[in-house]
């Protein structure tokens, strides 16, 4: 009995730590954001350029865009809780990563939305037109059909003879990976042409492939990798997620947003009784599955890759990022100060995780230490190519020649020394590292324009 009481109290003072960091962080990420935004918004007030410099910058700006008109936009693809262009004010997700190119687009997509919606969101703000998350779907979630409206499509162009590099951050690199199956699929109402040729490359940085054990720490269940328990970092999560939605303070959801709306939980819609269904798990996202977390999970994720393929004609580059080492045979965490304080907790959980003994594993051949190496927030593992339940085609890159020449229909991964948000946010961080990997991506975009005439590099792919 003292045995369990201690358990317990440990496991409440875990969440009280995890709880408090993650707020806390949250809550550093608004408040930068909006100090950035009252910055330029005084930094614009009181600086007006004479009328000589608006038109010097217009020339150049007519001129960038004439250059880089032929080329392919690269995509750039933000994980949970991530942000797009024109959320969050000034800040930028990718930490000015899209500064480094010409033809570069940073959607924003629901951050806590399931891959599936997610999925369906970026087609729609490309091509343009109102999100359609399909009818059977929609019945099947219970969410309305039809969500948001692009007026104009950010490359409307896009097609086979269009196509377009992805590069995809976390669980942003499945969504793109499920976006190239409906594609392959024809799953857009209106558009029959659609092939996997749309998709010139996928580049995966910290991509969650095939799911993480971080999911079962967090609060998911590990017996069905769906339900949440009673008391857990995703419980509070929800709760956080649902109230806030309802209240629906217009001004609050347009500088951030979980990407709910088409779920129509806000008070003007459902009211007090609404919300208390929401909360007792009768209705909502997290009544149907339809968020995020459970893709997340291995189970979740097994079952999305089941129908996912590796195609011929697109190129594919993964780096896995690690924040974890061995020690005389065991697993820990790679020094204390490269870790953010956000992730170190888990770090070190995720290197000591058992799958339940009682628990049917999630594949043939599972083995707890293979989960081991991890980044804070996903198993090495999961990062480097699809793996289960069909593992497809890859080759680590260890030395430059390994990817010489870069072939498509093959995984090529890197194992990175860093943690989980090393490379998205704080460029200060990631230091050097964050302008090598950032430049090797793009420069790897732009060898691979077209199809017909693949480029063999001739000097460092890093």
């Amino acid at each position: 009995m003292i045995v369990r009481w201690w358990i317990t109290a440990l496991q409440l003072t875990e969440l009280f730590v995890s709880s408090f960091v993650h707020l806390a962080y949250g809550f550093y990420i608004f408040s930068t954001a909006v100090a950035g935004d009252l910055s330029q918004a005084l930094t614009d007030s009181f600086y007006k350029p004479n009328n000589l410099e608006p038109n010097l910058k217009t020339e150049d700006s007519k001129a960038i865009t004439t250059s880089a008109e032929d080329l392919p936009p690269i995509v750039l693809v933000h994980g949970i809780f991530g942000f797009g262009k024109g959320r969050l004010g000034g800040l930028s997700y990718f930490a000015g990563a899209e500064k480094k190119d010409d033809r570069v687009l940073v959607p924003d997509l629901g951050s806590l939305t399931s891959i599936y919606d997610r999925a369906r969101e970026l087609f729609y703000y490309l091509k343009g037109g109102q999100v359609d998350y399909g009818e059977e779907h929609s019945k099947a979630c219970g969410h309305s059909q039809f969500g948001r409206i692009y007026e104009q499509g950010h490359y409307p162009e896009w097609d086979e003879d269009h196509p377009i590099h992805f590069v995809g951050h976390s669980a942003g690199a499945q969504v793109v990976r499920v976006l190239q199956q409906m594609l392959a699929d024809k799953a857009f109402k209106g558009y029959e042409n659609t092939s996997e040729n749309w998709v010139l490359s996928i580049t995966s940085l910290s991509g969650a492939f095939n799911g993480t054990t971080r999911t079962y720490f967090d609060g998911m269940q590990p017996e069905d990798g769906k339900s949440l328990r009673p008391v857990s970092l995703l419980q509070l999560c929800r709760i956080g997620v649902l109230i806030y939605d309802w209240i629906d303070i217009p001004w609050l959801k347009n500088y951030y947003n979980f990407g709910f709306d088409h779920f129509n939980i806000s008070w003007r819609k459902i009211g007090i009784w609404g919300l208390l269904d929401c909360l007792l798990g009768n209705a909502g996202p997290f009544a149907s599955g339809d968020w995020i977390l459970p893709d997340l999970t291995l189970q979740g994720s097994i079952k999305l890759n089941s129908h996912l393929h590796t195609f011929p004609n697109t190129y594919y580059f993964s780096y896995a990022t690690k924040r974890t080492a061995k020690v005389m045979g065991l697993t820990v965490p790679s020094g204390i100060l490269g870790i953010h304080p956000l992730l170190f907790i888990r770090v070190l959980q995720m290197s000591l995780w058992r799958h339940p003994p009682d628990v049917p594993p999630p594949y043939k051949g599972y083995r707890d230490e293979d989960w081991w190496g991890n980044d804070g927030a996903l198993n090495t593992i999961s990062m480097t190519h699809p793996r289960f339940p069909v593992e497809h085609p890859s080759q680590l890159v260890v030395k430059d020649s390994d990817c010489q020449p870069l072939r498509p229909g093959i995984w090529y991964y890197k194992i990175v020394e860093g943690d989980h948000i090393l490379f998205i946010v704080n460029r200060e961080r990631a230091g050097v590292q964050f302008d090598l990997i950032y430049d090797s991506i793009f420069e790897r975009c732009r060898k691979h324009v077209f199809r017909k005439n693949p480029t063999m590099p001739d000097h460092i792919i890093s």
